[in-house]
């Protein structure tokens, strides 16, 4: 693990660790705390003085929601802890009456699903463990030997991974069309890719480095044109922008419960087409409660593509969610994550030495923006925020390595800030001030 460092003598400030390359930030972070442990001394007080660790120690600005959205609304663990207490039961599994209180719960967040993105149907929903799960499912259930495919170079491993494990395990063909420096992606570069063999495009509606928003309509236009299988990936859009299946004409509508969903971490799931379902094979086969008494899986929707036990908790977690954004409205959401963003990047550039990556402009992005300052480590960076000051980023890679290399950033990686419909005008003046603060000492 030490290889991965090495030590830094240009000032005392944190000179026990300078991230040479960030290819596991768990690593690294263990490894800044395991070195606090030991009283390494950082701008020459004991790191293990409680007084001394942050101006105020009391404070916290959460602004990793692209990694997970938090706080939770109340609703979501009071729904959670009513399932876990006065219900318990696996749904599907029994006649009695708290199975099928369970039953009910999965039937009713179907159904929200359903008109939150507007399925034909709530049993053309279904219930994975995250969007990695989905994404898996999608990728490896649908493309077969001689496929081609069309993906961009912004895309998570989430997607990258699975596609270069059918480049090397069934022969598929893939093209990751390259984005400008922004992240935006040109549809004529992706009308230009498609061939004779090509099966599929699959594309992020925003990056979870720049939070740039892709042509997701053009491409969906350009996808039902030439007759192709059209995935999106909707991690880091779920729960702010509209989006919908049919207008999209979509095959696979992938997303996560525990972002801006609002739901817990564990749940996730796909909305799929009549004509995907038909094409895509089962990534996992098991009991469904239904059709026991056949030795195969059963094809009908949504039985064919969940085996065993659901998480029912999670479920009930992301039921409660969904109601949430419904009560406050999605616009609403938008409008002010948009807001704080827009203040964030004006912020920004008031201070000297950052570079953002990105299109800098909240009507071409999420709420999430990367930095760099020259003269700065990300990794320290991050861990000066979050031990001085309580504000908590992601610094490295974002699992997204292409991205990097498409933005310019790569092999060091930025930091990163995704802000939520939690956040506050004064979390974000408040970290602008602790950015000033940093780069003040370290570059003056």
């Amino acid at each position: 693990m030490l290889c991965l460092l090495k030590y830094r003598k240009e000032k005392p400030i944190y000179k026990f660790l300078q991230l040479k390359y960030y290819y596991n930030a768990n690593i690294i972070l263990t490894l800044i705390y395991s070195y606090a442990i030991l009283k390494l001394e950082i701008h020459g007080n004991d790191v293990l003085d409680s007084k001394k660790r942050r101006k105020n120690t009391m404070r916290q600005v959460y602004l990793d929601n692209a990694a997970t959205s938090r706080p939770k609304p109340p609703a979501v663990w009071e729904a959670m802890e009513n399932y876990m207490k006065n219900i318990g039961c696996s749904p599907g599994r029994g006649g009695y009456e708290c199975s099928l209180e369970a039953g009910r719960i999965l039937l009713e967040t179907r159904v929200l699903l359903k008109d939150f993105f507007n399925i034909p149907s709530p049993e053309q929903v279904i219930f994975t463990q995250n969007i990695t799960h989905s994404l898996n499912m999608a990728l490896k259930g649908l493309l077969k030997k001689g496929d081609h495919v069309i993906t961009s170079s912004m895309e998570h491993n989430s997607v990258v991974r699975p596609l270069r494990n059918l480049e090397k395990t069934k022969g598929i063909e893939v093209d990751f069309v390259k984005c400008d420096e922004k992240g935006l992606l040109n549809p004529q570069l992706v009308k230009d890719k498609i061939k004779h063999n090509t099966k599929m495009i699959v594309l992020t509606h925003a990056s979870n480095v720049t939070g740039t928003l892709m042509p997701v309509e053009e491409i969906g236009e350009i996808a039902n044109e030439e007759g192709l299988l059209y995935v999106l990936d909707t991690a880091q859009t779920a729960g702010v922008y509209e989006i919908d299946f049919e207008n999209l004409g979509l095959d696979v509508l992938a997303f996560t419960g525990h972002k801006s969903l609002m739901g817990p971490p564990g749940i996730g799931g796909l909305c799929i087409s009549r004509r995907a379902a038909e094409q895509m094979e089962p990534l996992i086969e098991g009991g469904t409660g239904s059709r026991s008494d056949m030795e195969y899986q059963p094809d009908m929707l949504p039985d064919k593509f969940e085996s065993g036990t659901m998480n029912t908790v999670g479920i009930a977690g992301l039921n409660a969610g969904l109601k949430f954004i419904n009560k406050t409205g999605l616009q609403n959401i938008r409008n002010h994550e948009k807001q704080l963003t827009e203040r964030f990047l004006e912020g920004l550039k008031k201070l000297p030495g950052i570079i953002v990556y990105g299109p800098g402009d909240p009507e071409l992005q999420t709420s999430t923006i990367s930095i760099s300052i020259k003269g700065l480590d990300m990794g320290e960076l991050s861990f000066m925020l979050d031990y001085q000051y309580g504000v908590m980023t992601r610094s490295g890679l974002h699992c997204a390595p292409l991205a990097h290399k498409t933005i310019g950033s790569f092999p060091e990686g930025t930091l990163r800030f995704s802000i939520g419909y939690f956040n506050t005008t004064d979390e974000i003046d408040y970290t602008l001030r602790s950015l000033k603060e940093i780069i003040d000492y370290n570059l003056s």
